[in-house]
């Protein structure tokens, strides 16, 4: 400001009050201002003005497994839908499955005093934020709850998803139901596996621990296993999206599938043939409601931490119903 001052020959106050949109400056002057900002591209320091007001630095930090994965991008857009409308800007990283990546992003977003997190958990151990929500720093967690911290969370009915799924084959007269699904540490693959268990019970159908296969996987671990312990099975579940495109490209030219209905829908699956059935989500109000809570707590909640549970649907396409 003292550089675009010397240029204007103006007053420091003076630039501050054109920059500022303030009365009191007579246009030609501030023509002159604006001149000297574009000449020597000044931009003013947004964070360092709002945290001199007392209001925060206008940012928000969000901490996510895998920003290439669409359902990341789909709940990032809705986040940054609803800060735009409150006036902030969203900070994002990719913890990519790494608890000390995870903590690295959350005390990086702290340490450049962001107004508020949201995290998607890689680790089961959140007490080192603690001092941070303490100090006043609202967190909430989705997705995923966090492990040894009691704090706000939005999830997915990860359970009543597979649960339906494993019925829903059932009931085409399936009884060799497998299940292919992420790492059993991650929260999410944990809750599906129990749900499929659960669900199996529902309709009658043995559980078989040999039909069942945790991860992660690739697209070669999964052509292993479904041509080996998984080969006798007439249906699968496959627990994430991911998992489902591995299963899809394992399956490709077989002359006999089993039927197929996959955690998460994914784009394009009601092309392929059959299109695949899905159990889906809306992944928007996922972001949507972590971003409308956090703001809740910005505004001055208080009330004790809450968990928003989004409901899951099954949609039926053709690759789940072929009957035994």
């Amino acid at each position: 400001m003292t550089d675009v001052a010397r240029l204007a020959g103006v007053s420091v106050k003076t630039v501050s009050r054109v920059v500022n949109a303030e009365d009191g400056v007579h246009p030609t002057t501030a023509q002159r201002v604006l001149s000297a900002i574009d000449q020597l591209g000044f931009r003013r320091n947004v964070s360092a003005r709002n945290l001199r007001r007392g209001t925060g630095t206008g940012t928000l930090g969000l901490v996510l497994e895998d920003l290439a994965n669409p359902f990341y991008s789909v709940l990032t857009r809705a986040v940054e839908e609803v800060a735009r409308v409150q006036g902030k800007q969203v900070l994002t990283g990719s913890s990519d499955e790494d608890p000390t990546r995870e903590r690295e992003l959350v005390l990086e977003f702290c340490a450049r005093r962001v107004d508020g997190l949201i995290v998607v958990p890689a680790g089961h151990q959140h007490g080192y934020i603690s001092h941070e929500i303490n100090a006043g720093t609202p967190v909430v967690f989705v997705d995923r709850p966090p492990g040894n911290l009691v704090a706000d969370s939005v999830l997915i009915d990860n359970a009543g998803g597979t649960a339906q799924a494993a019925r829903h084959l059932a009931e085409h007269g399936h009884r060799r139901i497998a299940f292919l699904g992420d790492a059993p540490e991650i929260h999410t693959a944990a809750e599906r596996l129990r749900g499929f268990r659960e669900g199996c019970a529902q309709a009658g159908v043995p559980f078989q621990s040999d039909l069942v296969v945790m991860g992660p996987h690739t697209d070669e671990s999964v052509a292993e296993t479904l041509s080996g312990p998984l080969r006798e099975a007439t249906a699968l579940v496959t627990g994430n999206n991911r998992i489902t495109i591995h299963a899809l490209r394992a399956l490709a030219g077989r002359p006999s599938r089993p039927a197929l209905v996959g955690f998460d829908d994914f784009e394009l699956a009601d092309l392929l043939d059959p299109p695949i059935t899905v159990v889906t989500h809306d992944t928007w109000a996922l972001g949507k409601s972590a971003a409308e809570l956090l703001f809740a707590r910005l505004d001055g909640d208080t009330s004790p931490p809450g968990r928003v549970v989004v409901p899951t649907r099954l949609l039926v396409r053709g690759s789940g119903e072929v009957v035994r």
